[in-house]
């Protein structure tokens, strides 16, 4: 049986909250990492549920800004991010609009050094080091190590405050389980919380998820949400225009 989104710590719901014990961890101004790619393996209805909430001032970690009104998107729509580290922008023309208007901070990284970050975050390393914009604008204010002759940038570990993400399947312990490409950052983001919230489409009882499946064991998890879909349309629905 599905634990109801209203559900408490009661016997057997271990790790199950609602919607509203998950938003008590997200507050003004705090750094939130999340999951996703142009918005699949974003969660929705925790964007939603912050959104509606008024938080602002935030920083936001992921791959991307997502589009306009789809994944983390919304929040810079609507004025929530104050700034992004991320890998590009460019599927969202208001987060590029703020950005050349100095009204959201953007710090970019290649996509593989991002992730890296984030993991080396996640296990509790201080960084990582990579070979990736030495000799460009990217090496500015960053320390260098040599080894084997070799010069290396040293890039720090990311966490946040909360990281939240989306799976398809989670039981009472937060073990997850995803779906195809929404699986993308997911579990990398999963680890780099100080709080992690999974938002999942399905809660099975214990016992019902293969261990071979599970991808995100339940020790990095701390709250599990049932969600309530995806609240946008997507890019791909979208009805053609015609003339």
């Amino acid at each position: 049986m599905v634990p109801s989104e209203n559900s408490r710590e009661n016997e057997g719901d271990g790790k199950v909250r609602s919607l509203d014990d998950a938003l008590e961890t997200i507050s003004n101004g705090c750094t939130l990492m999340f999951g996703g790619f142009g918005g699949i393996g974003t969660p929705p209805t925790l964007v939603e549920g912050i959104l509606q909430k008024g938080v602002e001032d935030l920083t936001i970690i992921g791959n991307d800004t997502g589009f306009p009104h789809i994944g983390i998107g919304r929040l810079i729509t609507a004025g929530r991010v104050k700034k992004v580290i991320a890998s590009h922008i460019g599927s969202n023309p208001n987060a590029g609009q703020m950005m050349e208007q100095g009204t959201m901070e953007v710090v970019f990284y290649p996509q593989g050094t991002l992730c890296e970050k984030i993991r080396a975050g996640g296990v509790g390393l201080g960084g990582i080091l990579v070979d990736v914009g030495i000799g460009t604008i990217m090496e500015q204010g960053k320390d260098t190590v040599t080894i084997d002759e070799k010069t290396y940038l040293v890039e720090p570990a990311l966490t946040a405050d909360v990281a939240i993400v989306h799976a398809k399947k989670a039981d009472p312990f937060g073990n997850l389980v995803y779906d195809k490409s929404g699986r993308n950052l997911n579990p990398l983001v999963a680890m780099a919380g100080k709080i992690t919230i999974a938002e999942v489409d399905e809660i099975v009882p214990l016992g019902d998820l293969d261990p071979e499946s599970i991808v995100t064991p339940g020790i990095f998890v701390d709250m599990v949400i049932l969600s309530r879909g995806v609240t946008w349309e997507w890019v791909w629905e979208k009805t053609p225009a015609t003339e």
